[in-house]
């Protein structure tokens, strides 16, 4: 039997972790619930205090294809590599210096919106196709690959 997935991920900034994911993955915010036009008449309308409503956050793929990926805050800081990190397949088909040149492009992109940069790992043919280590803006480690 066939399960769906959801990633999630403890921050500090939910608002601010899945704007920068809906842009490096292509997705977008949840829409609100129910008939409401905005988050924020939902918030409204649930009697959830100003303090509370950057609690969580969602981000969701247009297509309904990918899962969906969850923020929520928690108080305690990120203090060690994830053991379980994302893949960002920003180069598909494409190897050697072409590959490359594809992933710093994305990786410069990316930056732009909070990301950091943190290693490339060359080529090592036959197995070996090349990436890059990325930290997103709360400093989760991710891989353009």
């Amino acid at each position: 039997m066939a399960r769906d997935v959801q990633i999630t991920f403890d921050c500090a900034d939910p608002a601010g972790l899945a704007a920068f994911w809906a842009e490096a993955l292509g997705y977008q915010l949840q829409g609100p619930p129910g008939n409401f036009e905005s988050w924020q008449q939902a918030l409204d309308a649930m009697g959830v205090p100003p303090e509370n409503r950057n609690d969580a956050s969602a981000v969701v793929d247009p297509e309904g294809a990918r899962p969906r990926l969850f923020f929520q805050r928690v108080p305690e800081p990120k203090r060690v590599k994830n053991r379980v990190h994302l893949d960002v397949r920003a180069a598909p088909g494409l190897t050697g210096d072409e590959r490359m040149a594809a992933l710093e492009a994305e990786a410069e992109r990316l930056a732009a919106y909070g990301a950091t940069r943190l290693s490339r790992h060359e080529p090592a043919p036959p197995l070996g196709a090349g990436h890059l280590v990325m930290a997103d803006p709360e400093g989760n480690e991710f891989c353009l690959d």
